[in-house]
């Protein structure tokens, strides 16, 4: 368990270790988890009782708020599924529902776990339907969907791993303007509805690494999981290696991405680990 806020009515701070986060804010109150995986962090929240109003947009990005309410890159609602194990609802930090999240969906896998719904093996429901993992000592391989269409374009990419992605190949990948530039080609080439960004630079034949402009949180985030899986079979698609398991190195770690090739990309894995940071209340 990692270092733990409390904030008080007065807002003053006090910085303890193995202690919940409490927010004095107003009448509901609300526990939630912290989770990350590679950096890319969540709000998770147990709604199988249904309790979170999951139409408040504002809420939402008040949770998700790093200055004033806990601080992530996306809320995730653990909820009950008829078929499934579980199903995952997952919103992005400006408060709107949101397409497929492979390291949240990593991470709902580790929190089912923490909840004793699963053991080893999970099948749960995702916006795009439904999702095959696996946890093992903190690591959880998922399964993706299929791929069965890249686009390509004179410098780049787009493919749909559950979310959109543009995947680009640049020289410095540490000096580079991810923001900058992400912005520039998530609204100028991908409209209103955009696209997430991927810059990527290979260092070894089955390795990349990567740095990504996310759509809806509208800033570099440390990792990207469906972001990662787009590297992968970009770059395998492009005979940038002729491997099956490809390393990605994001800014908050490494993870791998392991498929076949017949036809269309198929049995799709994105594999990494994914961590409880904290667990918490809040009244809001």
């Amino acid at each position: 368990m990692g270092k733990c806020l409390r904030i008080i009515p007065n807002w003053a701070i006090t910085l303890q270790l193995n202690y919940i986060f409490t927010v004095e804010f107003g009448h509901m109150k609300l526990t939630f988890y912290k989770y990350q995986g590679t950096g890319n962090d969540f709000v998770v929240i147990d709604n199988r009782n249904l309790i979170f109003p999951k139409e408040d947009g504002k809420l939402v990005s008040f949770l998700c708020d790093r200055r004033f309410g806990v601080g992530a890159d996306g809320l995730i609602l653990l909820e009950n599924d008829d078929e499934c194990d579980f199903k995952m609802a997952y919103y992005n930090s400006d408060g709107n529902t949101s397409t497929m999240c492979g390291n949240g969906g990593r991470c709902m896998v580790a929190f089912a776990k923490h909840l004793g719904i699963i053991d080893r093996k999970s099948i749960f429901k995702a916006i795009d339907g439904p999702h095959n993992a696996t946890i093992e000592d903190g690591i959880v391989s998922l399964q993706m969907g299929n791929v069965s269409e890249i686009k390509i374009r004179p410098n780049s990419f787009f493919l749909d791993t559950g979310s959109p992605h543009h995947v680009q190949m640049v020289d410095d990948l540490e000096g580079f303007d991810v923001v900058k530039e992400g912005k520039k080609l998530r609204y100028g080439l991908y409209g209103e509805k955009g696209s997430n960004i991927n810059f990527v630079t290979q260092f070894a034949e089955a390795s990349f690494a990567m740095r990504t402009y996310e759509r809806g949180v509208e800033n570099e985030t440390l990792s990207c999981g469906t972001g990662v899986t787009a590297v992968a079979i970009a770059m395998h698609s492009a005979a940038k290696t002729g491997q099956n398991e490809i390393t990605v190195v994001t800014q908050g770690g490494e993870l791998k991405v392991r498929f076949d090739k017949e036809g269309e990309y198929r049995n799709i894995f994105l594999i990494g680990p994914a961590e409880l940071v904290y667990k918490g209340e809040i009244e809001c």
